[in-house]
């Protein structure tokens, strides 16, 4: 509300344009996979105004309302609220802002901070650092350690907001590097990059990662190879982790088929816990998967499309509830059909189930599945 009242009483030359918008994102679930079987309703009512600063600038500003049942709760947040300025190569960030990791799978989500870019001949360069610990914990989902795996599972009381609501407290610096013109054919794209993460909350568990990224178009194919390799310091242990993906993917105007293997080492420990599929939903730390991705998109307002996965274990430390003598977790497989009549109104229809029985860690523990509609309605 303070940068909004601020924005309207600056003279109005400063401001070219102003835009206001209410999104407003409801799903319904009904699934049975474990702990969180039944029934299921959440819905994020989310204003949100946007604008140019001057001529170099330009800002934005949303809210959030989350409500769910089950008990029915409301959560207020600040999602995103960023000023952005650029001057010839420098572009300049600063506030609640989106961040993803060039890998994508370490840190994603909304954090406080600022963050530098550098475009040159080489590529665009930038250097960012952000803060935690103000952020509702949801929405970047940090469970590095036990504790913070059951705080994100604590519902929110209004009585200890302060030990309830927040994320854990930790500092994340990034160093980052990108180049879309690598190659004889400057169609080759690079990415590098530099991440930190410090506990600040006493756990004393921090993590340094060191990653790379290419996208290779070659044979009427789209090839993605990358790899991150991780130092993670711990009650005074010193340990290192791995991890890898590999894919390829054709595509037309209309299409798309993708083949995607992702491995995690045992010890292997993103910032953001990033779900790799939608009923097993594992984060990837100490498994891999390999899973084949279909999309067609039917007619101009509705397209289909179809996953599969198979989840591995990367050693007996994970999932340690199941058999430590299998490997295999079995497969999922998962469909959705998306409509969208105008470009303010989006409905989709998703669902699909994971069957251990296809593996050998847990074939005769029941299968997991899930079937979920989600409504999103743009007014502006």
């Amino acid at each position: 509300m303070v940068l909004v009242c601020v924005l309207y009483s600056v003279p109005s030359s400063l401001l070219y344009a102003i835009d206001l918008g209410v999104v407003l994102d409801q799903n319904a679930v009904y699934s049975d996979s474990g702990s969180d079987s039944g029934f299921a309703y959440e819905g994020i009512l989310i204003p949100r105004l946007s604008g140019l600063w001057g001529d170099t600038g330009s800002f934005h500003v949303s809210l959030g309302l989350n409500y769910e049942n089950d008990p029915w709760s409301f959560v207020p947040e600040l999602l995103r609220a960023d000023l952005y300025w650029q001057s010839g190569a420098l572009q300049f960030n600063a506030g609640r802002m989106l961040y993803v990791d060039p890998m994508g799978f370490i840190a994603a989500g909304l954090f406080d901070g600022g963050r530098l870019f550098f475009d040159t001949g080489a590529g665009t360069f930038s250097a960012g650092a952000w803060y935690t610990g103000l952020i509702y914990k949801r929405r970047i989902n940090i469970e590095m350690t036990p504790k913070e795996i059951a705080l994100n599972d604590t519902d929110l009381d209004y009585s200890n907001l302060a030990n309830t609501y927040f994320a854990p407290r930790r500092l994340l610096a990034a160093l980052d590097w990108e180049h879309h013109g690598l190659g004889a054919g400057e169609n080759i794209v690079g990415k590098m990059g530099l991440l930190g993460q410090f506990d600040l909350s006493g756990g004393r568990l921090h993590s340094q990662y060191l990653l790379g990224k290419l996208t290779v178009p070659a044979i009427g194919l789209i090839f993605d190879l990358g790899g991150i390799f991780e130092l993670i310091q711990q009650a005074g242990e010193n340990n290192s982790a791995f991890a890898a993906e590999l894919g390829a993917a054709w595509q037309d105007h209309r299409q798309r088929l993708a083949l995607l293997g992702r491995y995690s080492s045992e010890q292997f420990l993103p910032v953001s816990s990033i779900a790799q599929s939608q009923v097993l939903s594992p984060k990837l730390s100490g498994i891999s998967f390999v899973s084949l991705d279909y999309i067609n998109r039917l007619h101009r307002t509705f397209s289909v499309s179809l996953s599969s996965f198979y989840f591995i274990r990367s050693s007996s430390e994970s999932f340690p509830f199941y058999n430590p003598d299998g490997r295999f977790l079995g497969a999922e497989f998962y469909g959705g059909f998306y409509w969208s009549p105008v470009s303010d109104l989006s409905l989709n229809v998703r669902g699909g189930a994971f069957l251990p029985s296809l593996g050998d860690v847990a074939p005769e523990a029941n299968r997991l599945w899930r079937v979920d509609i989600n409504l999103v309605f743009f007014l502006y």
